[in-house]
């Protein structure tokens, strides 16, 4: 048998850095499917050296499980299982929460951009997959709220209830089959308007039914891929990558941004659609007797519970220098970030920055918020660093996404 608790293993895993949410992720599935606390252990212990109470996040992909492993975690809170680590599951919640609100509109910042008909947008590269498995988290956690008989996640712009949660991911699941300004569903033979040109080799390529002829092993991108018109094959129930920020979409193959119908995307869909045809009426998501208007046992982010569980990271800002130029004002901004802990580094650091005009030096934009520059850049504790930014406006938003305290 397998096993993950080998001290040679464990050490070689976690040195690979893109695999530690995927092991946090692993032990809170394996505690839910054995109750062997060890997992918990695991989970709880590893909470600040691999990000799972670090990161804040509103994107949840095959890539990226943070905002999974802090919902789940924040499940075994709520069921009353944390035992001696209710503390650290705690903070995993206050994660799980701004999952939520950012998702909803409700954070204040950091809150995912929408579409003008209303569609969570991510990027440009299929942001459909971000959708369907985000869809399926709020459902989840919606479930898990209502069970353990919470009114509401407290966010900054006001509270989400269990319906309110359940209700939004309904309304994403209906934009992706119909309810949009294009009247388009992206999955493949659903209603009446669907995309014909996934970009997919299987379909592309005429079916041995149809045409049994031999097709050369490049033949299908030379001759088929290349050719104009509807796939030969209906790739039946597959979800595209979808439209634009602005609801626009190009059903061609050669769009693969938004043609291309990763088994990912169906995934998780198939998940909220299961939940949404057994659970019948939102209103299902809020117990029997359950008023949705009183808070029975308030969301672990509510303001009073932030002074127990924050951050050791404290941002600054403050303006250095002011000219101006044309007649606009502008403003030099230097940015300090602290680690406040006592004895761990910080580790891993990503900033998100909304609202900025102009040019920032000592950072670098990666694609999950910005890093401070350098091989390995950390801030030890007790530490600082310091970036700027130039524009003429206010002082941006600068929060921060994630990050690793060892």
């Amino acid at each position: 048998m397998f096993n993950i608790w080998h001290p040679v293993l464990i050490w070689s895993l976690i040195r690979v850095v893109r695999f530690q949410d995927e092991l946090l992720w692993a032990a809170a599935w394996l505690f839910q499917a054995t109750d062997d606390r060890r997992y918990l252990d695991y989970l709880a212990n590893n909470a600040d050296a691999m990000g799972g109470t670090g990161w804040s996040t509103a994107m949840f992909s095959w890539d990226i499980k943070y905002a999974g492993v802090q919902v789940l975690a924040a499940k075994i809170l709520l069921q009353g299982r944390a035992g001696a680590h209710a503390a650290v599951l705690q903070r995993y919640r206050q994660k799980a929460d701004f999952f939520v609100c950012a998702s909803l509109g409700k954070q204040g910042y950091g809150n995912v951009k929408r579409t003008p008909g209303g569609l969570l947008y991510h990027m440009q590269w299929n942001n459909l997959q971000y959708v369907t498995s985000g869809s399926f988290l709020l459902a989840a956690y919606s479930d898990s709220l209502a069970a353990a008989r919470q009114a509401a996640v407290w966010c900054p712009a006001g509270p989400a209830s269990p319906a309110q949660i359940m209700a939004f991911a309904k309304s994403q699941v209906d934009y992706i089959l119909g309810s949009n300004p294009r009247a388009t569903s992206y999955m493949v033979g659903y209603g009446f308007i669907y995309p014909l040109e996934a970009h997919h080799r299987g379909a592309s390529i005429v079916s041995f039914q149809s045409n049994p002829s031999f097709v050369a092993c490049k033949a299908g991108y030379a001759i088929w891929y290349p050719r104009k018109g509807s796939n030969p094959n209906l790739l039946d129930g597959a979800i595209v990558g979808g439209p634009d920020e602005n609801d626009n979409f190009v059903d061609d193959r050669n769009n693969y941004q938004q043609t291309e119908a990763p088994t990912y995307n169906n995934a998780p869909f198939m998940g909220v659609l299961a939940r949404l045809a057994a659970g019948g009426r939102l209103d299902r998501s809020i117990p029997d007797g359950l008023d949705n208007q009183t808070s029975v046992a308030p969301s672990l982010s509510a303001a009073g519970d932030q002074g127990v569980h924050a951050s050791p990271i404290v941002i600054e800002q403050n303006a250095t220098a002011s000219w101006t130029e044309k007649g606009r004002t502008y403003r030099r901004y230097a940015v300090t970030v602290t680690n406040r802990s006592l004895n761990k580094t910080v580790h891993e650091l990503f900033l998100g920055i909304d609202k900025l005009y102009g040019p920032v030096t000592g950072l670098d934009k990666k694609r999950y918020g910005h890093v401070l520059q350098g091989t390995a850049p950390s801030v030890p504790a007790g530490g600082s660093v310091t970036f700027e930014y130039a524009h003429a406006a206010p002082p941006a938003n600068v929060w921060v996404t994630g990050y690793k305290l060892v």
